[in-house]
């Protein structure tokens, strides 16, 4: 080995054992010293490479906000037949799932109905600032059934819309399910019953459990408090059916782990959307290819595309998303009826077969 060698890798350990001492002390390995979270071992991080991006990106982000999103035909189910069939559902035993956009689904499990990451207005921005959706929410705030289980898995503006929550009814009987450190958000808003869980932390509500998983995300809310919550995926399970909701991430050789761990899945929500450009959105959203991978390393038997479809937030072509997606299932083995690409709005039984493109 040259000189130079061995000092690059003598350099590259001591990085390492730097970063090793920044473990807040008797915390595990994604808890830093200063309080601060960061992603699982052996997972891209953001920070490398973006600077240089991030003028194209948002130059181009710009460009795109000009134009109208032209929105394919049978992309939304409209409301009041979207909100027919959720009534129908929600009056049955059965449990279903209900796309509202983003990766906002209402689903009953195990007798219990959830709401994720519930970005239900217009702006993914504080006051009436941000990303405007293109299209509306597939099923209106007033119409959702009673909430038993809001379970929100990171603080970015397009999970948590401080207007939706402000409009939801039944605050005081729901049970809300956050990772570290963002449950005193939910306090402040009304919200008594809330239960902050750490990686790989489990709670039950009424025969349902719901486990916090790790992804490969980050936080922020305003420009001070970068990390300074942690993200999550999360795990639902009753007698049934096996959930898996993965927020946002990209991907990591965390999934295999949390496929040996946890797995199978019945189902299991991924994101595939928001992009491009790679080296920006890597540690942050998987492409639709490496989500059908996460469906497999998971061993989730169904896979569901999200965050897709519903406002700009990169600038990949916006519907690009669900052609890669099942094309990447179908050569990756997963059949036809188990890679699901839903309409806003749409609502399906989780039991049984449904073909992809009903």
């Amino acid at each position: 080995m040259t000189d130079r060698g061995a000092s690059s890798k003598r350099t590259a350990e001591a990085g390492a054992e730097t970063r090793e001492e920044e473990v807040a002390p008797g915390k595990p390995w994604h808890h830093l010293a200063d309080g601060t979270f960061r992603n699982p071992k052996g997972c891209p991080s953001r920070g490398q490479g973006r600077m240089r991006h991030a003028g194209p990106f948002f130059l181009e982000m710009l460009k795109m906000g000009a134009r109208k999103v032209e929105v394919p035909e049978g992309h939304v189910v409209p409301r009041a037949a979207a909100v027919r069939d959720l009534q129908t559902h929600a009056d049955g035993s059965e449990d279903y799932l209900t796309w509202l956009g983003h990766a906002s689904f209402l689903m009953r499990v195990g007798g219990l109905t959830v709401l994720t990451d519930p970005y239900l207005t217009t702006f993914a921005g504080p006051a009436g600032l941000g990303p405007r959706r293109y299209v509306k929410s597939g099923v209106p705030i007033s119409a959702l059934p009673q909430i038993d289980i809001l379970a929100v898995s990171h603080n970015h503006y397009d999970h948590l819309d401080e207007r939706a929550l402000a409009r939801l009814p039944g605050k005081n009987r729901m049970t809300v399910v956050v990772p570290l450190r963002l449950g005193r958000f939910f306090r402040e808003r009304g919200f008594p019953n809330v239960i902050e869980l750490d990686w790989h932390e489990r709670h039950e509500v009424r025969g349902v459990s719901i486990t916090a998983l790790p992804v490969v995300h980050w936080s922020r809310r305003s420009g001070f408090d970068t990390n300074r919550t942690l993200w999550a995926g999360f795990a639902l399970k009753s007698e049934h059916h096996h959930v898996f909701f993965g927020g946002d991430s990209g991907y990591g050789p965390v999934f295999r782990e949390i496929g040996e761990a946890y797995g199978p899945f019945d189902t299991a929500l991924l994101g595939i959307g928001a992009y491009e450009p790679r080296e920006m959105m890597k540690a942050s959203h998987a492409t639709p290819e490496e989500a059908v991978q996460m469906g497999l390393d998971l061993k989730a038997r169904r896979i569901v595309g999200m965050h897709w479809g519903t406002v700009l937030l990169t600038i990949e072509p916006p519907f690009e998303p669900p052609v890669r997606f099942l094309k990447a299932a179908d050569e990756m083995g997963y059949a036809s009826e188990d890679t699901w690409i839903m309409r806003i709005g749409e609502t399906r039984p989780l039991a049984g077969a449904w073909p992809s493109n009903a």
